[in-house]
């Protein structure tokens, strides 16, 4: 489940043959890795294959996977419409693949098997793609088979969203050794399709990951003993306002039935009737600022509230004391975090994203993975960029993308429950890094089982808090 950008899979793949792994045997093991991993998901020995290979080392590759389908008796035809092999893993595969009575063909045939591999090229392909690559992928496209790409398709980037036009558009994508960026970015993204990774032998190395409901079950239990309201922590949530309450009573419902001990909103006393009819649980203040002592373990602010100037002020007693801060909505700004005392989260959206650091939204998009770790190192904060594949980044340069969730979440009010299940995790677990993670996978997975069930469009924030018991429930029975 790690992700790679494209220096760190060639990074891998030098430190292997400076160890006494040839790009000879690398390629061989992700051939046969390709070929199990085929195997495995379809019924290989009721399909023909078209493998349409490059010259360098993804073409490689697909040269090895062509020899163990025609070894297993599988039909399977080779091409290399730009020319023969010219790296020198591929060559030496291809003269193997030869000697053993295999031909191939450097022209296209009239159609594709059953089954297309595209095998062009593999994470040092540039872009635009050239004129003689787009006629093979058009053609690629045209068919009708089952279409297969070998680490991503012809046409993607590997580390952001960008694509051409005239890209492979892949049904399957097997990708080697980890993810790449891209398959996580738009529009590059949507020319994977479903995509599995394909272990190689190599020792994993990257500090990006996909987090898993395994890893996530242990936000969700408690082993300890003799537990009371205190052991999960007191939060305060500065939210809502006599003219936006409900965005305190979603970020608070969140946080209550996420689990947090005890819970007190800090808001207007109009906005207190509607958030009490929806979270009887919680406590109020109204002391618009926030004390160097004070009690809490965790807070969060800006949910339904104005980015004003009594909001700056604000900031900068929270940012002054010493308990983790999440920042959402009206608390988020262009501003420095260098004189902070406090581990500090921030969760925009991509246009909120897009005003802190002066990006345009279509580059935040398209680098997401790339932006918000640079956003997280820089300023030293957690960053939750939110929306489809949030990306939550750390200051170590590390950090998740989330594989959860849905269009249901496209709603205003989506952003208040998740800062409300942020909050109650990171009082139930000192690893914020952890408790920031399994929210945001919480949170998507609500949206997910509520598709199980209806169109995604009908479910509305206020149902999230009332799926998280099930969901987590869900989760903890898949560890």
């Amino acid at each position: 489940m790690y992700i790679y950008k494209s220096s760190e899979i060639k990074k891998a793949d030098r430190c292997a043959e400076e160890q006494g792994m040839t790009a000879f045997t690398l390629m061989e093991l992700s051939g046969i890795g390709l070929f199990n991993a085929i195997k495995q998901d379809l019924n290989i020995h009721k399909h023909q294959f078209t493998i349409i290979a490059g010259k360098g080392n993804n073409g490689g590759d697909g040269i090895v996977l062509a020899r163990y389908l025609q070894i297993a008796g599988v039909p399977c035809s080779l091409f290399f419409p730009l020319g023969l092999p010219v790296s020198a893993a591929s060559k030496a595969h291809f003269d193997y693949y030869s000697s053993l009575g295999f031909s191939a063909s450097t022209n296209l045939p009239d159609q594709s098997g059953s089954i297309l591999v595209d095998s062009l090229f593999g994470i040092g392909i540039k872009l635009p793609l050239r004129e003689n690559v787009q006629r093979v992928t058009d053609w690629m496209n045209r068919q009708t088979a089952m279409k297969v790409a070998i680490d991503l398709p012809t046409g993607a980037a590997s580390d952001d969203g960008d694509c051409d036009k005239h890209a492979f558009k892949a049904d399957r994508t097997y990708s080697l050794h980890g993810y790449k960026p891209s398959r996580f970015l738009y529009p590059a993204a949507s020319l994977y399709g479903d995509t599995e990774v394909v272990e190689i032998g190599l020792p994993h190395t990257s500090n990006w990951k996909v987090r898993s409901a395994q890893e996530v079950a242990k936000s969700l239990t408690y082993s300890g003993q003799n537990a009371h309201k205190g052991t999960f922590g007191h939060g305060l949530l500065i939210a809502g306002a006599k003219d936006m309450p409900g965005s305190a009573s979603l970020a608070a419902s969140g946080a209550v039935a996420c689990g947090a001990g005890k819970l007190t909103v800090q808001t207007e006393k109009e906005a207190i009737p509607i958030i009490a009819s929806h979270v009887p649980e919680a406590m109020y203040q109204f002391n618009p600022h926030i004390e160097l002592d004070h009690s809490f373990d965790a807070i969060a602010a800006g949910c339904g509230r104005p980015s004003d100037d009594k909001m700056e002020i604000l900031i900068e007693e929270l940012l002054a004391q010493n308990k983790p801060v999440i920042l959402d909505a009206g608390a988020l700004h262009p501003r420095s975090y260098t004189k902070k005392k406090c581990p500090v989260i921030v969760t925009p959206h991509p246009g909120e994203f897009s005003w802190m650091t002066g990006k345009e939204t279509v580059y935040v998009q398209r680098t997401r993975i790339a932006a918000a770790s640079a956003y997280a190192v820089e300023h030293n904060v957690t960053v939750v960029l939110k929306g489809e594949y949030t990306v939550t980044a750390f200051a170590d340069g590390g950090g998740y993308v989330n594989v959860t969730g849905n269009d249901g979440l496209s709603k205003g009010g989506s952003g208040d429950v998740l800062t409300g299940l942020i909050l109650a995790l990171v009082l139930r677990n000192k690893n914020i890094k952890e408790a920031v993670a399994d929210a945001v996978y919480l949170h998507g997975h609500c949206a997910d089982r509520w598709k199980e069930a209806y169109p995604a469009q009908t479910m509305r924030p206020s149902y999230i808090s009332q799926l998280i018991a099930e969901t987590a429930n869900e989760i903890i029975k898949e560890t």
